[in-house]
């Protein structure tokens, strides 16, 4: 695609905190979830923080070559919950987050080292595109469910929507959001084009604003869609994890880091599957292959090392976000100073109690907005990718079938006490249909 920056550009100093501004509000709202739902007191704003370091290390271990940002990841929800259900106490569950996210970036330590001695190439023919094409589109299309569960005010998807006059309020706030954000992204000039998520957001933040005010007039609940009670009780200094980890380091025993290990490491392996396809997305977004420059091996490095690194101030261990990976197709921004910009905000931003808690206060319903054009963009970038793929060759109609298949299908397997998500299953099972059943002639995709 036209990239209106791209990687090593540097935008101007006041164009560059609005970009940044606008990268931070794309991954937000997943950043600062995953503590909310783990609970046992995490600290959004220590989240907020390790996601700025993470994505620092990450930065730092690929070049400056890769322009995607580090958040909290959803896919360690399960082992994070186990990290505190098998510790004799908060304190030491919070050792356990370290402990586990250490496991975690070994992983991807040691699979970089195998990947540095033997090459990319074979992740090439392992993983072609008319496997990683659908498995991207299936990154995007397994979050679609969110997004229009925020959209109706939800923060997950529902069976149906009975619309009532809160479901069309929060309904109306998003669809201003979403036709907001494709407006300046078509049709807006110069500044404005670059900017169309900050833009939407205001536009949809304005109007539940409206709403809200005219409810508290009247006294109408569903009208109400901002709450600012948040900053009743802000916290000003981020509650890092390290000072509770320390506290409960003298009750961890051998038989807890076992548990902590099952429940990390086989994540991790999953994880890598798909830090594969978002830099395979990312790649053909920016025009240049990562897995060649700065390699495959740098970047499962940063991802490792900044998966610990966050998880040692905010518990969460990190990963690339396909909402940064939007963000940049659908701005043409690729330049990696914004990225770098973003988490030195955030990292700001994590002790600057008002502006996070103001943050917050942006609905669900407004991010659904968002995420429609986010994820949507994710799916069809996937899909792009089958553009060279010749799909009148049954080998590869399958290949890509079973994927879309098994991903838009929620094929989802409990294997012990790892979950493997929709997207590695709907890879695996493309990898095996790919090795078994198409083994093309040099002329074939």
């Amino acid at each position: 695609m036209n990239l209106v920056y791209k990687v090593n550009d540097k935008p101007k100093f006041g164009q560059l905190i609005v970009f940044a501004l606008q990268q931070l509000l794309a991954i937000l709202a997943a950043t600062i979830a995953v503590p909310s739902i783990v609970g046992n007191g995490m600290s959004q704003s220590a989240a907020l923080f390790g996601a700025g370091v993470g994505t620092i290390v990450y930065l730092l271990f690929t070049k400056f070559k890769s322009p995607v940002f580090l958040g909290s990841s959803f896919a360690f929800l399960g082992s994070m919950f186990a990290a505190f259900s098998g510790a004799v106490s908060v304190a030491a569950g919070y050792a356990g987050l370290i402990i586990g996210a250490i496991f975690a970036g070994l992983v991807y330590v040691v699979i970089a080292v195998i990947v540095k001695v033997a090459g990319v190439k074979w992740i090439a023919k392992l993983m072609p595109p008319v496997v990683i094409g659908p498995t991207v589109a299936i990154i995007g299309l397994s979050l679609a469910g969110n997004a229009i569960g925020n959209s109706f005010g939800f923060g997950s998807p529902q069976s149906s929507y009975t619309m009532s006059g809160a479901l069309w309020v929060n309904l109306i706030c998003a669809l201003v959001t979403l036709l907001t954000v494709i407006f300046f992204s078509v049709k807006g000039k110069k500044m404005l084009k670059l900017i169309p998520f900050i833009l939407g957001i205001i536009a949809g933040y304005i109007v539940a604003l409206v709403f809200t005010l005219i409810g508290n007039a009247n006294g109408n609940e569903a009208l109400k869609i901002l709450d600012f009670s948040a900053f009743s009780n802000m916290k000003w200094v981020p509650e890092f994890t390290f000072i509770k980890a320390f506290e409960g380091l003298s009750a961890i025993d051998g038989k807890y880091i076992a548990t902590i290990a099952v429940a990390y490491i086989p994540v991790a392996f999953v994880v890598f599957a798909e830090h594969i396809a978002d830099h395979k997305n990312l790649s053909s977004i920016i025009d240049q292959d990562l897995l060649e420059e700065p390699g495959l091996h740098r970047t499962l490095l940063g991802d490792g090392i900044g998966s610990m690194a966050g998880a040692f101030f905010g518990g969460c261990p990190n990963t690339t976000y396909g909402e940064s990976v939007g963000c940049v197709a659908i701005t043409g921004n690729a330049s990696v100073i914004t990225i770098l910009t973003t988490a030195i905000l955030a990292i700001a931003a994590s002790f600057c109690a008002p502006f996070v808690t103001f943050l917050s206060t942006i609905p669900t319903c407004v991010m659904g907005g968002v995420c429609i054009t986010l994820y949507g963009f994710i799916a069809v970038s996937g899909l792009k990718m089958l553009q060279p793929v010749d799909l009148n060759d049954n080998r590869n109609l399958f290949t890509a079938s079973v994927i879309l298949i098994a991903g838009i299908g929620g094929m989802t397997m409990n294997i012990g006490s790892v979950t493997l998500t929709e997207v590695a299953c709907a890879l695996i099972l493309g990898v095996i249909v790919n090795v078994l059943f198409n083994r093309p002639a040099k002329n074939d995709q």
